[in-house]
């Protein structure tokens, strides 16, 4: 399998002002363009170019350093493309929201945590709202180009459906070292359809 760069559905500037024209260029077109490359050079001719990714980020173990590097920035750029949009839902409904009131107390408060992650992971890496294999949903943390789904991550493993890209790739031409500026600017481009879609898709995965 040879993976290439997804599309935006976007245009670069059309988050302007909270994610500027500039920073989404190179972020996209550079940045994962490069993990996109690095990867097929990482498996090419290995066993690893008949499993899909979500397989080799569930094994990573078993695969190499750059395998685990280039093969989470993909899924990870991925899905955070996914789940951005000029026309944001700006809140959760249905089921999701339901749960997120039940595990966290209301939305508020999942923001609060949610930036508190990604404020306190030191360097480069990503915040996220999982879903747990019991089916709960659940905030955690991950360095460099991890994710949760990761076997290489024994605290708190899950399926994404919401990822914050914390490296200073993501901000810094806008906000500079102002991490926290960038994190609060997320939930205006933030489009909660895009994660309650997810949300279905993993319960649906783990028969929930």
């Amino acid at each position: 399998m040879s993976y290439t760069l997804p599309g935006l559905t976007y245009a670069y500037d059309a988050l302007e002002p909270h994610f500027d024209k500039e920073t989404m260029t190179i972020h996209h077109q550079r940045h994962h363009q490069a993990y996109v490359d690095n990867l097929n050079k990482a498996i090419a001719g290995t066993d690893a170019e008949k499993e899909t990714l979500e397989h080799l980020l569930r094994n990573i173990s078993k695969y190499s350093a750059a395998v685990r590097n280039n093969g989470g920035g993909h899924y990870n750029h991925s899905l955070f493309w996914e789940i951005l949009s000029p026309q944001a839902k700006t809140a959760p409904e249905g089921k999701l929201a339901e749960e997120i009131n039940t595990v966290f107390g209301n939305l508020n408060e999942l923001k609060v945590q949610i930036k508190q992650a990604g404020l306190t992971q030191f360097g480069s890496g990503w915040a996220w709202l999982l879903v747990k294999h019991n089916g709960t949903l659940s905030i955690s943390a991950t360095a460099n180009q991890d994710n949760p789904l990761m076997d290489t991550n024994l605290t708190n493993q899950g399926y994404p459906i919401l990822g914050v890209d914390v490296w200073e790739h993501a901000y810094y031409l806008k906000y500079q070292n102002k991490r926290a500026d960038y994190l609060d600017a997320f939930w205006a481009v933030l489009n909660w359809a895009a994660v309650e879609k997810k949300y279905e898709e993993v319960l649906a995965k783990i028969k929930l």
